[in-house]
């Protein structure tokens, strides 16, 4: 049987380590200790150098029995703010927060539970294949960390295991949209707004216009858009002559995710090109898709691990992205597990014991199918 109280113990103890993306040290530093102590070889990667952080990823490997395929598991060390000075506490079989902060589940539970399964594997002396773990920074902030990894890490495992999303244990997402993000900086031109304001262009009035006429939010069943961001204007008495727009579209089909965005380019040029301004335009790929057939091997196999633990396993698509979308697209077949983490990036963050409990017993039921595939 698992050390409950040893896998909850560490989970307490590992929240209450500050970790924000790009400042990842002090947690890192904890779980580089806890995997040597547990016999793993060891590395932390130059990411941080490249993205301006502190930290880079953890990157540690378990030898095992050759004729076993090599699993990969990751989570991310980082989290969202706020969540300096987190304060946990268990109420009525939860864990939370004191209020003012998030939990940092999300992704703490991923973290500890691969942790607490090497552990009993190790001090078990349980079967097992070789073991690749990947604890990134920085995927809060756009998958930093999973984007630098090296690719030869992905060649020597056979199938991956992201654990980094909500819903109950037996959640797992096979289906992942790709991202864009557009940022549009409109220019008109400033005027005395009660003196001349006909000598002005208005930018906060080409960018109003432009998104009334924007379709957004959900596209159809498998796009998404969003704007979220507006910035611009001086004074109350001065016509605007810039507004920075910040949006967002998500899809499964990457076809979708590019008309989209250019129907938002073309929306905002129109209303640019109507009231003689200027715009410039920033488009970016974030990462890309992935979709994991319901009959692979890798899904088989997640069936029958959690089947033998009595869970049944529920595949969803996602609108989110996670390392999984990285590390399939770099080439290893990987799905992301439900971690039963609730209210996410919000001061009402949750999540009850029993799910991190059950987290931990399919991911050895994993290892221990492992064998069979």
């Amino acid at each position: 049987m698992l050390d409950k109280n040893r896998l909850i113990k560490l989970f307490l103890e590992l929240v209450k380590i500050d970790s924000l993306s790009l400042k990842e040290r002090n947690i890192a530093n904890r779980l580089k200790n806890e995997l040597k102590g547990l016999g793993l070889s060891v590395k932390e990667d130059n990411t941080g150098v490249k993205i301006n952080g502190n930290t880079g990823n953890i990157i540690a490997t378990l030898e095992g029995e050759k004729d076993y395929p090599v699993l990969l598991f990751s989570a991310h060390m980082d989290r969202v703010e706020p969540g300096f000075g987190i304060k946990p506490y268990i109420e009525n079989g939860y864990i939370k927060s004191e209020g003012d902060t998030i939990l940092a589940g999300d992704d703490l539970i991923g973290v500890t539970v691969i942790v607490e399964v090497l552990r009993y594997i190790i001090e078990n002396e349980i079967e097992h294949g070789g073991i690749i773990v990947i604890f990134s920074v920085a995927e809060e902030i756009g998958l930093l960390g999973a984007k630098n990894l090296e690719e030869e890490i992905y060649k020597k495992a056979d199938y991956g295991f992201v654990l980094d999303v909500d819903g109950d244990i037996g959640t797992v997402v096979n289906r992942a949209a790709s991202q864009m993000k557009i940022k549009a900086i409109i220019r008109g031109k400033s005027a005395h707004a009660g003196i001349e304001p006909d000598k002005g262009i208005n930018a906060i009035k080409i960018a109003s216009n432009a998104i009334s006429k924007m379709k957004l939010g959900k596209i159809d069943e498998e796009t998404t858009a969003n704007i979220g961001v507006i910035k611009g204007g001086l004074a109350s008495n001065i016509v605007p002559d810039f507004v920075e727009l910040e949006g967002e579209a998500r899809s499964l089909n990457n076809s979708k995710l590019n008309k989209q965005i250019e129907s938002m380019k073309g929306i905002i040029q129109y209303y640019t090109n109507i009231y003689q301004g200027s715009v410039e335009f920033d488009v970016r790929y974030l990462y890309s898709n992935f979709n994991i057939n319901i009959d692979s091997k890798i899904v088989k196999f997640i069936n029958k691990s959690a089947a033998d633990i009595g869970i049944k396993i529920k595949l969803l698509s996602s609108g989110g992205g996670s390392d999984a979308n990285i590390f399939n697209n770099n080439g290893l077949k990987t799905l992301n597990l439900g971690t039963g983490m609730e209210l996410v990036h919000s001061t009402e963050e949750r999540v009850k014991v029993e799910n991190i409990i059950k987290l931990a017993e399919l991911l050895l039921s994993i290892i221990n199918n492992s064998r069979y595939f």
